[in-house]
């Protein structure tokens, strides 16, 4: 029998992380994953993994460890989704978003370089990136104007990993990935916020939903759908990046509406409050992925609908709320 094939995961403890090391386990993987040390660690996400994966301790922000955690999971393909990942925070810490999120993959990509070089390297880019879109629908080549530290950080991000792909022929790709959720996203984000509370006002435990720009519009799909995309991207012969995303626009709105009808509470403007407080400094106003070259070349496409996501979210957040388990 040949080798198991292995696989190191920066982020593993994330919603991508998570989906990603259950799709690699399911193919036969060897899952190894890359946690910083933390005073409070949070492993909810991949508690139910824990028996069947290796983690090392290891940090974005210091090569030593990067190099130390590569020997030990001496890996095949490397998946790079760890980041600053929230947006609003990039504006809080614009200097730790930078060093993560930006300078973080080239201390990466150096210790591959000279641990592994063989290795398949997944670059986990962002739709944030477009920012102040030059076209619709955004392709591989639409010019990136980026509207937040963060987007900016994932620019640098992306070019350095064609940059080392190009100057070291390196196996590197960029994913590209619009808007993707699940019941394991973080309670920031704005269609867990919704589905959440949604469900925790049909359970009498709030009264109402706070949010920002209703018309604010983004190309939502389904995160365990994505996570196969960059499963695939490195099974290619040859690395290119790709745009992964459903080619569909909703807005914050729509979100609302499906939530608060599928936790059978009517009309959700009776529930939400609009608060400036959460209205960004610059909007990202029409964010719309063509996953044309993904379908073409790697056979990918979305599975689950905008409805039918937002719908088990919620249904995930009724259950848990309800005092069930987490998804």
């Amino acid at each position: 029998m040949p080798p198991k094939q292995s696989a190191l995961i920066t982020g593993i403890t994330g919603q991508d992380g998570s989906y990603l090391a259950e799709l690699l386990l399911e193919k036969g993987y060897d899952v190894h994953g890359m946690v910083r040390r933390a005073s409070t660690e949070n492993f909810a996400r991949i508690e139910h993994l824990r028996e069947e994966i290796t983690l090392h301790q290891g940090d974005l922000l210091d090569q030593r460890s990067l190099l130390d955690a590569l020997r030990a999971a001496k890996p095949s393909e490397i998946y790079n989704l760890a980041a600053m990942s929230f947006v609003a925070v990039s504006w809080i810490q614009p200097t730790l978003t930078a060093e993560f999120t930006g300078t973080g993959v080239t201390r990466l990509l150096e210790a591959m370089r000279e641990c592994c070089p063989e290795a398949r390297f997944y670059q986990a880019s962002s739709s944030e990136m477009f920012g102040k879109v030059l076209e619709v629908p955004q392709t591989e080549t639409t010019p990136f104007y980026p509207r937040s530290p963060y987007g900016v950080a994932k620019v640098y991000g992306h070019f350095i990993t064609v940059n080392y792909r190009e100057s070291y022929d390196l196996h590197a790709t960029s994913g590209i990935l619009f808007n993707h959720e699940s019941p394991r996203r973080g309670l920031e984000f704005v269609t867990r916020k919704i589905t959440w509370h949604a469900a925790a006002i049909k359970l009498g435990l709030q009264k109402e939903l706070r949010l920002g720009n209703l018309d604010a519009e983004r190309d939502w799909g389904y995160a365990k759908d994505y996570v196969e995309a960059m499963w695939l991207m490195l099974q290619r012969d040859e690395p290119a990046d790709y745009v992964i995303a459903t080619g569909k626009s909703h807005s914050v709105r729509e979100c609302c509406e499906v939530a608060f009808d599928e936790a059978g509470l009517g009309d959700f403007e009776r529930y939400v409050t609009i608060d400036p407080a959460f209205v960004r400094p610059a909007e990202v106003d029409h964010l719309i992925g063509s996953p044309a070259k993904a379908q073409a070349e790697l056979g990918w496409k979305p599975r689950t609908s905008f409805e039918e996501l937002i719908r088990l979210m919620t249904r995930a957040d009724l259950e848990l709320l309800s005092g069930g388990k987490r998804v």
